[in-house]
């Protein structure tokens, strides 16, 4: 017998998704990158930082505290539709983000993946992402299942502070 664990904090994911045009236009990535030359824009979308391919995000649903994302620039939803360059960079910026919140955070480990696909768990199918979730343990407990609450130990806008910073 399997056992079926629910998680309700995401339907405030999935509401804010179900009228946005998952085009560029109603991306919220797209519109990350589009605010870069704003600074409060950035701070307003959680942007850490960015590079000629790549853009670095907090998730503004985490699954834990220091949920990251890292994306290409580009609107593209496969990750075999990236050019080498653009691969790297995911890739390199994915490192990066890890020592930062190995510095920052001192977490006991990560999990590090894309969802590629709407069947495969993708909130966002049209621009393909990187997620980089840091871990300790006993860090998930029964708050998130029996009280509809997700236990942060910090303020988002406390570690997006710290984050910059360093």
């Amino acid at each position: 017998m399997s056992t079926t664990l629910h998680a309700p904090w995401r339907m405030d994911y999935i509401r804010s998704l179900e009228n946005a045009d998952q085009s560029q236009g109603g991306c919220f990535l797209c519109q990350a990158i589009a605010s870069l030359a704003v600074p409060e824009q950035r701070r307003a979308r959680l942007v850490l930082w960015d590079t000629p391919h790549s853009v670095v995000v907090m998730n503004k649903f985490p699954y834990t505290n220091g949920h990251v994302l890292v994306a290409p620039r580009s609107h593209v939803g496969a990750i075999e539709d990236l050019a080498v360059d653009q691969l790297t960079d995911l890739q390199s910026q994915t490192v990066a983000v890890v020592k930062l919140l190995k510095k920052v955070m001192a977490p006991q480990g990560f999990n590090i993946g894309i969802n590629q696909g709407r069947c495969a768990g993708a909130g966002l199918p049209g621009h393909l992402h990187q997620h980089i979730v840091p871990r300790w343990g006993g860090d998930v407990n029964f708050m998130s299942v029996v009280g509809n609450i997700r236990v942060q130990p910090q303020a988002m806008e406390l570690l997006y502070a710290e984050l910059v910073r360093v």
